[in-house]
């Protein structure tokens, strides 16, 4: 991989998982065990003030998802239209670098706790973590708060179902797309767990995610509509790469943020491409509406 990230070589690929930039570190391989086959293939459902809008959703993200491979999960919520989609919200992936936005969560949750601003090494660690995905800041941050308080953080936010990465391999937090959108109201809106300027701190950094970190999400957005983003990416020996993008937006009446969580990707791209024709649907049926 070109960026620090926790995706690895083809060539290293073999049940290696990326703690810290260039550092590989073999893995078990029971630590690679995926959500169970569901026994129906589930569908994409849609709720929304406005019921055309619902339905309109509903048919493009499933069009957009028809022949794509791999096993892909899909979460919408807009504020404005109080519109919500759902599809796989349930199962869980490993984390790869979205984990990153919740540590930084964590890092200005347990700041606040103790009524501190962040050092300047926190900040530059932070700025390195979201921004560039680098790996080896988030190993420090990560080290540097511990189980304890992420799991804190969790239980604070509600993101019940999020589970840390033990021994240090953050990137293998298990995450579901529920949890996912709960962080994401978190950072877009006042709340009695972020303040109003940890939010706003979350939010400048990933809207200074460097450009070729820019996919997924923020793909096929309206001009007129601002973008904070962070993308993970991942392979491993087993179901191929895991790629997902978590990312708000704002502008055009809407105030809304998506989650795709993917695995089972033959390679990077090919997840990418597969977010990419969600996000797309989904920022141009808003726009529409």
């Amino acid at each position: 991989m070109t960026h620090g990230n926790s995706g690895i070589s083809t060539r290293r690929a073999r049940a290696l998982v990326t703690g810290a930039v260039g550092l590989g570190v073999l893995i078990p391989a029971v630590a690679a065990a995926a959500p169970a086959a569901a026994a129906t293939t589930p569908t994409v459902s849609c709720t929304s003030s406005k019921s055309a809008l619902a339905t309109k959703l509903q048919k493009d993200i499933t069009a957009a998802l028809v022949n794509r491979k791999g096993t892909i999960a899909v979460g919408l919520y807009d504020r404005s239209t109080n519109t919500t989609c759902s599809l796989r919200a349930s199962s869980s992936y490993d984390s790869a670098s979205v984990v990153k936005v919740t540590v930084l969560a964590t890092l200005l949750w347990d700041a606040k706790k103790h009524n501190r601003y962040l050092t300047d090494t926190e900040a530059s660690l932070a700025k390195a973590m979201i921004t560039k995905s680098d790996n080896t800041a988030t190993s420090k941050l990560w080290k540097q708060l511990g189980l304890t308080k992420i799991k804190g953080f969790l239980s604070a936010a509600g993101m019940t179902k999020t589970v840390p990465g033990s021994n240090g391999y953050w990137g293998l937090t298990q995450i579901n797309v529920t949890d996912e959108q709960k962080l994401l109201k978190l950072i877009t809106a006042k709340n009695s767990v972020l303040s109003d300027n940890s939010r706003a701190y979350i939010l400048k950094l990933m809207g200074q995610v460097i450009s070729s970190q820019r996919w997924g999400t923020p793909y096929g957005r309206p001009s007129g509509v601002s973008w904070h983003v962070k993308n993970g990416w991942l392979q491993r020996s087993t179901h191929g790469w895991r790629v997902h993008s978590v990312g708000t937006f704002n502008g055009g009446g809407h105030d809304y943020m998506i989650t795709v969580l993917t695995w089972g990707n033959s390679t990077m791209d090919y997840g990418i491409n597969t977010i990419q024709g969600v996000a797309k649907v989904i920022h141009k049926d808003l726009a529409a509406s």
